[in-house]
């Protein structure tokens, strides 16, 4: 896999994005941003207080988003975790750096529901859960990236994940890899 390419870790809230970008981050050397620290304060205030983001709210934290991940393009690549549940969401982002590749996050919901409820100190409460799956657009097979299932523990999860981006082209074509569903073996 070439590391001149932004990958852009997507998926739905307690999939893992930040745990798993930062792992494949550190794997590849490359610099890794959180998507969620782009948010401007009122979109962090509207999800706190438990309501979803419409579009209008996403347009320009998916735009803070592109000129990250545009500046990394032209700097031998990076990574960052940005939920892009839907298509025009990665389009955007794709727009702004047309090399991008997508690593979609993706598992049974009662395991992210677990995940969610364990975690501590985000903004994001669990009840938006049922927004998140509403709103995704699964990655779709025209669009460059690999989908990956999240049972496992994180270093497995980005294991499986560094395998499927290197199976991918470096043409920059709009393949995508499926990884398999691996046995469950712990709820993080």
């Amino acid at each position: 896999m070439s590391t001149q390419r932004v990958i852009v870790v997507m998926g739905v809230a307690g999939t893992g994005k930040t745990t798993v970008g930062r792992l494949l981050a550190e794997a590849l050397a490359l610099p890794y941003a959180e998507g969620d620290a782009y948010h401007p304060a009122a979109n962090v205030a509207k999800m706190s207080a438990g309501i979803p983001l419409d579009d209008a709210d996403r347009w320009p934290w998916l735009d803070a988003v592109g000129e990250w991940i545009r500046g990394r393009a032209g700097l031998g690549g990076g990574v960052v975790s940005a939920s892009s549940l839907k298509r025009a969401y990665r389009e955007r982002l794709r727009a702004a750096a047309p090399g991008a590749v997508f690593v979609h996050l993706t598992g049974e919901r009662p395991l992210i529901e677990r995940r969610m409820a364990d975690r501590t100190g985000h903004f994001m409460p669990a009840t938006l859960l049922d927004s998140q799956f509403a709103t995704l657009e699964p990655l779709q097979e025209d669009e460059a990236g690999v989908v990956v299932d999240v049972s496992g523990s994180p270093e497995e999860i980005a294991e499986r994940a560094l395998a499927a981006l290197r199976r991918l082209p470096t043409s920059g074509t709009a393949e995508r890899t499926e990884t398999p569903k691996s046995p469950e073996t712990t709820a993080n």
